[in-house]
């Protein structure tokens, strides 16, 4: 087991959002993290990285165990060297190239040498197809490109276990393939991810497990397989057949 969160509770003036969510990851899984918009999803995400707050819950990573609404800084820099989080709208510095996006993570959070850093992001962002744009700026890429620059800059730190937030959403129809050719080609690297999608299609061939939620809880926790064929909740199968019947 590298990740496990209990109970997890999250609300927002006064609205509960996550009403007790149990996750666990092991090393190697893709998880993708299903549901109809406003279930919890996102907000999930967010409170494991600890973008937000969560109001309650513990989590467990790789051999440190912290309480969710009580964890202190320290142990938060700690689980976040290990881990990388991808944004739906890139969150990178339009003032600064694609190489400087990358390293600038390096060299200012972590401590790492200017060449080494140089020598790291150039590596990541080779895996992402983009080592041609080093001196571009995010204006004069396409979203795609954008997108692939920020999972370079989440490889770059060597993370445990990479949090995708629906990393297609903002883009375009005929954008959305080459990000998720990236995203495949980390699952066959056995890169760990734990993934927000709408992306049905990604979650059927590239995930090994699914979380469906709604309205801040998980219906159902199953391998993606055993999700999509044979759903064991009235809501799930629902949520399946609209899928199929969609693509048809």
């Amino acid at each position: 087991m590298m990740l496990e969160a209990k109970n997890v509770h999250k609300s927002f003036d006064g609205k509960m959002i996550l009403k007790g969510i149990d996750v666990t990851v092991n090393k190697g899984d893709v998880v993708a993290i299903l549901g109809p918009s406003g279930s919890g999803k996102t907000t999930l995400l967010r409170c494991l990285n600890f973008l937000e707050r969560a109001d309650e819950g513990t989590l467990t990573f790789d051999d440190t165990q912290v309480d969710l609404h009580h964890v202190s800084k320290r142990d938060i820099a700690a689980i976040r060297k290990k881990t990388a989080f991808v944004f739906q709208n890139y969150n990178l510095f339009q003032n600064k190239t694609v190489l400087d996006n990358v390293t600038l993570g390096l060299t200012s959070a972590r401590g790492m040498k200017k060449d080494k850093a140089r020598e790291k992001a150039i590596k990541a962002l080779e895996r992402v197809g983009m080592a041609d744009r080093l001196d571009s700026y995010p204006a004069q890429l396409s979203g795609g490109q954008q997108q692939r620059v920020a999972i370079a800059r989440g490889l770059a730190s060597d993370p445990e276990i990479i949090y995708f937030d629906e990393p297609t959403s903002a883009l375009d129809p005929e954008l959305i393939g080459e990000v998720l050719s990236v995203m495949r080609s980390l699952a066959e690297e056995g890169m760990t991810m734990l993934v927000v999608t709408h992306e049905m299609e990604f979650a059927r061939n590239v995930s090994n497990t699914v979380l469906f939620m709604e309205d801040g809880v998980v219906i159902e926790h199953a391998p993606t397989k055993e999700f999509f064929n044979a759903p064991k909740s009235e809501r799930a199968r629902e949520f399946v057949h609209r899928i199929l019947s969609r693509e048809e």
